[in-house]
């Protein structure tokens, strides 16, 4: 759906030169928003500055090509007051660590007079590990922590059980250990010296090996699934590590999870959420740079890029 207004959009992301066109969520939102006549900018998050309460940054107009060999041209960059735009998209991958954090206060301060998407104060305050804590009986048993004895309780009592770190992504330093498994202490110890936040524990869910499910929601509403199948001797379903995408229906109990989690989700004004379902279970809410709707597209599914400009459009 076309907009008679053309905005001034930018998406500060990693750089454009380091991503996978075929895959990129971010890409695809830039293509659909130049395919509908708004203008296109781009800038890395280490070139943010804030002098005299004006958050800038360095700019460049870009050109978007659906090409896999040559995907962008940039035109001269130079440093923009980010209030001269009308939407700035916060795109750039995790970890959700200070440097991310900080970038958020710089964004809240033009917020939302210029659209922030997703919101910076709430994606702040909702990192996907913490957020899905809110809906414990939408969760499988989960404990966070960085206490031995507690973890080591937890794991007598769960049997095998995921250890992950809080604010990682992309599956990073996901680990399956066995009830039975020696290396429990050889592990914390190197998240110890790894992590400095607590870790998160997970019983473990066999039903992983049935997929790990990716459920898009755009303006708190469920809109594709894309269900991700661990590779023979992964424990992780991550597609970057080699699991298999499949578009996938979403079966009674996601609808329950997703209505369940929809009054959060609109509060925060979240316009593009995935959340991850094994099985029965939620395992996080994507907030900070959901990605796979290229993937859906590709697998006969809708286009998601499409549904995102109609939402920033309707708020503009």
């Amino acid at each position: 759906m076309a907009t008679a207004k053309k905005l001034k959009i930018a998406v500060q992301m990693d750089p454009i030169e380091s991503i996978n066109p075929v895959g990129d969520s971010s890409f695809a939102m830039m293509l659909e928003a130049q395919s509908r006549g708004h203008e296109c900018f781009y800038y890395v998050p280490t070139t943010l500055a804030l002098e005299n309460n004006v958050v800038s940054a360095n700019v460049f107009p870009i050109k978007l090509i659906d090409d896999t060999q040559n995907w962008f041209e940039l035109g001269e960059s130079k440093i923009t007051d980010l209030s001269e735009m009308d939407v700035i998209m916060l795109r750039q991958d995790p970890p959700f660590d200070m440097n991310y954090i900080t970038t958020t206060h710089l964004l809240e301060r033009l917020h939302p007079q210029t659209l922030v998407v997703n919101a910076p104060d709430p994606v702040r305050n909702a990192p996907e590990k913490i957020l899905v804590t809110e809906f414990p009986d939408l969760m499988p048993p989960t404990l966070v922590t960085r206490d031995r004895s507690r973890i080591q309780k937890f794991r007598e009592t769960h049997g095998d059980i995921i250890v992950k770190p809080l604010f990682g992504n992309g599956g990073a330093g996901v680990f399956l250990l066995k009830k039975d498994d020696q290396n429990l202490v050889s592990l914390l110890e190197m998240f110890e010296d790894s992590f400095p936040e607590p870790f998160m524990i997970q019983k473990y869910l066999p039903d992983v090996r049935k997929g790990d499910k990716r459920i898009i929601i755009i303006d708190g509403e469920p809109v594709a699934g894309l269900n991700r199948v661990p590779a023979e001797g992964e424990a992780r379903s991550n597609m970057h590590v080699g699991g298999r995408p499949e578009l996938s229906d979403l079966t009674e109990r996601e609808k329950e999870i997703c209505a369940k989690i929809a009054p959060a989700l609109k509060e925060r004004d979240f316009i593009f959420v995935g959340i991850d379902v094994i099985g029965d279970y939620i395992t996080e809410i994507n907030v900070t740079s959901p990605t796979g709707i290229r993937e859906i597209k590709r697998f006969g599914g809708p286009d998601i890029a499409v549904m995102i400009l109609d939402a920033i459009e309707k708020r503009r």
